[in-house]
């Protein structure tokens, strides 16, 4: 295969929100171009891609699976991917390996939470997207609207859809929740009779006349393009198709006695004139449903389109007696899906030569080494194998680099049979597993030795080859064909293959050269973190050794999941949500484990913060030894700044670590990363906050607290003549920019050394505080402590050194005591100014008729959630509700609605935010209104907050403040009377 063959490959996905057609769409191009695997009789109704089966038993996708298309000459390699948010972490390793993608949009739910998450996955991997509106048929069977009524919705949704793109091309919002929030709700554009007058943007992404938008219906197999209609027309007319293309949307009108395109201004018909679009495209499909459809619908409009377009339809499908039946039958061959999809993936997505010279600055970041004692030879291949990847080099001679997106597990029987190069895999004779690759420059072949590069990897550092680099030999490799496998000897670049013989060396994802001096790819982009939580162990506690066997091919098999013990030496099962916990534990039981175990109810997550109003007041505390007085001040950090360092929690980790500098990437205003960085918190950040004094971040160097340096104004008041000042450097504002190095260098000389090695005891004491806060051991969040720590003197004589030495073993060593008094000063002073439980939201999408309205809100009510907004979607008796709910309540939350609403209602959760619960755990009445409303002391019923801390506490085993005898009734002891 050389250049030439490369450019007739595509690698496409096809992302959505969940239920709004992705399988049933693959299911017809299988079906048309997938080597007679599929019978187009079964073509969406079979869901070939949803093998599995809990995908079958559930109806919705659970994993990202591949398939190899033959459309003309060209080789199409789909990746069909799930729409559920709690699968979120296939989309990207779909998104990944792709370069187009496929967006799908129902037409009647319109754009969903997870059409902004697949919305902006494309633009982060830098993927050519192509819009797909599917569902058309229900404009003209459920929701009855007339082609006017049809096109203004059909306008609406692609406006959308670009409003969207825009918004992420600017960068405008930082998480798909804040898009929604500030998104126009579809029916807020402008008036029905206005709606037609929206000019398309020329920087819009879709546009129907540029031919990368779709209209299809998914279950009768029919769709088309604007493309067909413009050629159809320009025969009949005599017009060029370019033209014709032009005017067949957006408000243009053809004046049937000039017979020219006119626009609004020029239209003589008054209010009856259409636009092109509904009357030279809309209205025949409309005539053709009406006349199947309908009892009395006149049968010769189906004859006519029949002759019409030469359409080789059998007479006994133009005679069935289901309507439905023959409408399927025609439409399929008026109009065919496959080929309208596949035409359209051909001319409006790259060949892996074109794309990866556009991607190349997401996949593999330009490197920008600044250390002069570097290998020369070393760089210069490291470029060299960059520029390969880059121009999709897949000549033998060129350096092989293939990116491993996930690894999956397939049952062994399923495996064809084994080649030259196969080897019995050690203890997983049930699961082999399979790694998900693409190849992005040179040729793989079966039996090849190959370096196996983690993310951490660094070609320049002797250390880290040792830590991150492996050797392998691969197997053998399969083209995927769904669920069969398909054995190749080798696969050059821009192919998507399953490489087998990997499943010792990955744990999740790598990068895979045939050279050592290779920069990893950058890592994959995961819309939301595992948030749900529980505790594992197996019935019968001689079965440890197979749960801990089951949860390590757990582990590697989904590319989402976390295994880790706890503090208490729990295994810890951490996945994204319910769903995807039950598709976890089912897994563990039946192929890994093969065990019975007991699930504990889920562990859930809070924070510890403080209220807004905040006092001046320091907590003194003193070390034992009576030489360290330490000062401690909290200040409530500003929403926004902490919603800025929460979010870059892995940025601000390089910046501080040192290792940014080797990525140059810039963001759409020519910033690189940290200097957009430092320009989001000072965004942020409000006045009386001193950007110049940050110390520390924590916890584990990265969180959202900050550690700020003494303030050298309020100390000489209040500072001993006799004792010095531990006062640290601002180190974290020198590496973000803050600082200038030359302004503080001069007082960086004088402090005495043993305070100057007591710095790193204050961070550490700072650490362990914002690690585990006061009220539950939780972390800390949102917070800012200035610490001030003096050193007295040693005062001792010589003749009381002995006595000295004594007293210091018997404290413990003096860096010990500061770290421990800082600590306990942090917990105390965020004790002292009214703490607060901070806990995890779920954003809440619900789709609900009318009449089931009132479960809904009962529903809700009982699980503490706070409605933003309700809006009926027009012309169908839904109404979309959005609404936050908190983590803690959420088990159980879809399973309660459709309870309590028979079914009728669906609910989607995605994680939003950490809010903080205002109310005081330790509350107690002491006003004559509280008392009289609440009762006195002794019976005053826990609160929510303290409700939850309490719960947490006893699950860690902390003490907690509760009535040991409920009811102190007198004890009896009762007589056994047989």
């Amino acid at each position: 295969m050389g250049d030439f063959d490369c450019r007739k490959i595509r690698n496409i996905c096809i992302l959505a929100h969940v239920d709004h057609g992705k399988t049933t769409l693959a299911d017809h191009l299988i079906a048309s171009y997938g080597g007679g695997v599929l019978h187009p009789k079964q073509a969406g109704r079979l869901r070939f891609m949803d093998y599995l089966d809990e995908e079958q038993r559930r109806a919705i996708t659970m994993k990202s699976s591949s398939i190899a298309l033959q459309f003309k000459d060209q080789s199409i390699n789909l990746i069909d991917s799930p729409g559920h948010m709690d699968f979120c972490s296939e989309v990207s390793t779909a998104a990944r390996l792709s370069d187009g993608a496929l967006i799908l949009v129902d037409a009647i739910e319109g754009v969903h939470i997870q059409t902004h998450a697949v919305l902006r996955q494309a633009w982060v991997e830098k993927l050519s997207p192509c819009l797909v509106l599917n569902k058309i048929d229900r404009l003209i069977c459920e929701w009855k609207l007339s082609p006017m009524e049809a096109y203004t919705r059909l306008l609406k949704l692609v406006h959308e859809v670009n409003g969207i793109i825009s918004g992420y091309k600017s960068e405008k919002y930082l998480s798909d929740v804040d898009s929604i929030l500030a998104a126009t709700p579809s029916g807020e554009i402008g008036e029905e009779n206005d709606v037609e007058f929206i000019e398309d943007d020329e920087e819009d992404t879709f546009q129907p006349q540029k031919g990368n938008v779709a209209f299809v219906c998914g279950l009768d197999g029919w769709g088309f393009s604007l493309g067909q209609f413009a050629d159809f027309y320009a025969s009949k007319f005599g017009a060029s198709s370019s033209t014709l293309l032009k005017a067949l949307w957006g408000p243009k009108y053809y004046n049937a006695k000039t017979k020219m395109i006119v626009g609004k201004k020029g239209i003589t018909g008054g209010n009856k004139s259409r636009p092109m679009f509904v009357q030279f495209v809309l209205e025949p499909l409309w005539q053709v449903y009406q006349a199947a459809l309908d009892t009395d619908g006149d049968k010769t409009v189906i004859n006519k389109v029949v002759k019409s377009f030469n359409l080789t339809v059998p007479p006994r499908e133009l005679a069935n007696k289901d309507p439905k039946a023959v409408l399927q039958s025609v439409m399929s061959r008026w109009l065919p899906l496959s080929d309208t999809i596949l035409s359209m993936v051909v001319k409006h997505t790259p060949d892996p030569i074109s794309a990866q010279t556009f991607r190349i600055s997401r996949l593999l970041p330009k490197r920008e080494v600044l250390s002069k004692t570097v290998d020369a030879s070393v760089l210069s291949e490291a470029e060299l194998v960059r520029r390969s990847v880059e121009t999709c080099d897949s000549s033998p001679e060129a350096p092989c680099v293939v990116f491993v997106s996930k690894m999956f597990a397939v049952p062994s029987k399923m495996v064809p049979q084994r080649g030259p190069h196969d080897e019995e895999e050690p203890g997983d004779s049930d699961e082999i597993f399979l790694a998900f690759a693409r190849i992005f420059s040179g040729v793989l072949h079966s039996g090849q030795r190959i370096f196996v590069l983690s993310a951490l990897y660094d070609p320049l550092k002797p250390d880290s080859i040792q830590k991150n680099l492996q050797e392998a030999v691969l197997n053998s490799m399969y083209l995927m064909m769904g669920q069969g496998l398909r054995p190749v000897s080798s696969a050059r670049a821009g192919n998507i293959v399953a490489i087998r013989g990997l499943g010792q060396h990955i744990l999740k994802s790598a990068t895979l050269s045939s050279t050592r001096n290779c920069w990893p790819f950058s890592s994959m982009m995961f819309q939301v973190s595992p948030t749900l939580k529980v505790a594992i162990e197996p019935s019968d506690p001689a079965d440890m050794g197979a749960l801990l066997k089951g949860l390590r091919l757990l582990n590697r098999a989904d590319p989402f999941v976390e295994v880790t013990v706890s503090s208490r030496g729990e295994h810890v099962l951490s996945a994204a949500g319910e769903v995807h916990l039950e598709r976890c534990i089912k897994d563990l039981k039946d192929r890994f484990a093969k065990i019975s175990m007991e699930v504990s109810p889920p562990l859930v997550s809070y924070k510890e913060t403080i209220e807004g109003e905040t006092s001046n007041e320091y907590v003194e505390k003193t070390t034992p030894n009576g030489r360290c007085m330490v000062r401690v001040r909290v200040v409530k950090l500003p929403e926004a700044l902490t919603k800025v360092l929460d979010e870059s929690s892995d940025l601000l980790g390089e910046v501080i670590g040192g290792k940014l500098y080797k990525s140059s990437e810039t963001d759409v205003e020519g910033q690189t990363s940290a200097e957009s960085l430092k320009k989001r918190i000072m965004d942020a950040v409000e006045s009386g906050l001193d950007l110049k004094r940050i110390w520390a971040m924590g916890p584990r160097q990265v969180g959202a607290n900050i550690l700020f340096t003494p303030d050298p104004t309020e100390i000489q008041s209040n500072s001993d003549s006799n004792s010095v000042l531990v006062s640290g450097f601002p180190s974290v504002s020198e590496k973000l920019g803050f600082l200038d190095r030359d302004l503080n260098s001069s007082d960086l000389s004088i402090y005495e050394e043993e305070a100057k090695r007591l710095e790193s005891c204050l961070v550490s004491g700072f650490q362990l505080a914002t690690a585990a806060g006061p009220l539950c051991d939780e972390p800390m969040w949102g917070l800012g402590f200035t610490v001030e720590a003096f050193i007295s003197p040693d005062q001792q004589t010589e003749t009381e050194d002995s006595q000295q030495q004594q007293q210091s073993n018997q404290y413990g060593l003096f860096s010990g005591q500061v770290m421990t008094v800082v600590k306990e000063a942090c917990r105390a002073a965020v004790l002292q100014n009214k703490a607060r439980l901070v806990e995890a939201m779920y954003f809440c999408e619900l789709n609900t008729p009318t009449e089931h309205l009132g479960a809904m809100y009962a529903v809700l009510a009982r699980r503490r959630a706070r409605v933003l907004k309700e809006e009926m979607n027009e012309g169908s008796p839904l109404f979309t509700v959005h609404a936050y709910v908190p983590v803690a309540e959420s088990f159980g939350f879809a399973d309660e609605l459709r309870r309590w609403t028979s079914g009728a209602s669906s609910a989607l959760l995605v994680l939003s935010h950490w809010e903080a619960l205002n109310e005081d755990p330790f509350f107690l009445p002491k006003t004559e209104e509280e008392i009289e409303e609440f009762g006195d002391g002794a019976s005053v019923l826990h609160n929510t907050a303290r409700k939850l801390m309490d719960a947490v506490r006893r699950r860690k085993g902390l003490p907690v403040e509760e009535k040991v005898v409920q009811h102190a009734t007198k004890q009896r002891t009762l007589a056994r009377k047989v």
